[in-house]
């Protein structure tokens, strides 16, 4: 039975692609990004047990030198995150799809979707066609939510049990990209003229980074590729902002509204119809 790592679930969002739709946020990721906001899905637990002690409400505990958890216990306080010097999540639950689909069935007459998300949910990519294949069944859309890392032409089948994808473009330069993520970028821009060609682009997103990313170069060439193949798919710009990141990572701060609307104009001028800023 094909089974996956999933952090979390939200039932409800309208955040993670049109409409209200579940979103399945998968544990790990092969990206390191200095400016990450959700770091505990980076790496998979490795049972050390740091978090077990520091847990107030015994929802963490020893079985086999395995961490276990249980949900019925846990405040979500977060503890065990802080005590974790890995980023990892204990609380990340094995999952199969028949699981995710009882929940999914649940409220699947109150969304139009699902979303699959991470971490960086293509890791999965077994999971991921067989868990497409049984949203389909159900009548839900399906969408994934990824970093581009994973060379999708080589993955057809996938590609076609997905309704569209979004797509982060964190970096146009490769060493640029190297610095911020650990990885280069050659796989995310192929991915990106790939999904545009075969209409499978819903979202392409690039987050501003004053000071430490070269923004207007990312977003100039970006958007010529968006305008090149889809003018209204739409391309979000997105502010960075402290909260949630490690501060130890990087220094930097949330851009101006005016600096975002310069950005926005030099998107639109080179033919992007779709622009939001965040």
């Amino acid at each position: 039975m094909c089974k996956g790592l999933v952090n979390r679930i939200l039932p409800f969002s309208s955040v993670d692609g049109p409409g209200n739709r579940s979103v399945i946020f998968m544990q790990g990721c092969n990206f390191n990004c200095l400016y990450c906001h959700n770091p505990e899905t980076i790496n998979i637990c490795n049972n050390c047990g740091k978090c077990i002690g520091i847990c107030p409400n015994k929802a963490l505990k020893f079985r086999k030198n395995i961490v276990e958890y249980d949900s019925s216990l846990c405040t979500q306080c977060g503890l065990c995150l802080k005590a974790c010097d890995r980023n990892s999540d204990p609380r990340a639950n094995s999952m199969s799809v028949e699981d995710i689909l009882n929940k999914i069935n649940k409220v699947k007459n109150f969304v139009s979707g699902v979303t699959v998300s991470g971490g960086e949910c293509t890791m999965n990519l077994k999971f991921l066609l067989e868990l497409g294949e049984r949203v389909k069944e159900i009548g839900l859309s399906y969408f994934i939510d990824t970093n581009g890392s994973i060379s999708l032409k080589n993955h057809l089948k996938f590609v076609d049990v997905v309704d569209k994808f979004m797509l982060d473009v964190k970096s146009f330069d490769k060493k640029e990209h190297i610095k911020l993520t650990g990885q280069d970028n050659t796989n995310v821009l192929e991915n990106l003229k790939f999904l545009l060609e075969k209409d499978k682009l819903y979202e392409v997103r690039t987050v501003i980074v004053p000071e430490v990313l070269n923004n207007k170069n990312n977003v100039d060439n970006v958007s010529k590729i968006i305008a090149k193949y889809n003018t209204n798919v739409r391309y979000k710009l997105i502010k960075y902002r402290q909260l949630g990141v490690r501060q130890d990572k990087l220094i930097s701060y949330t851009p101006g509204q005016n600096l975002m609307e310069e950005y926005k104009e030099i998107v639109t001028k080179n033919g992007c119809k779709n622009v939001v800023i965040i």
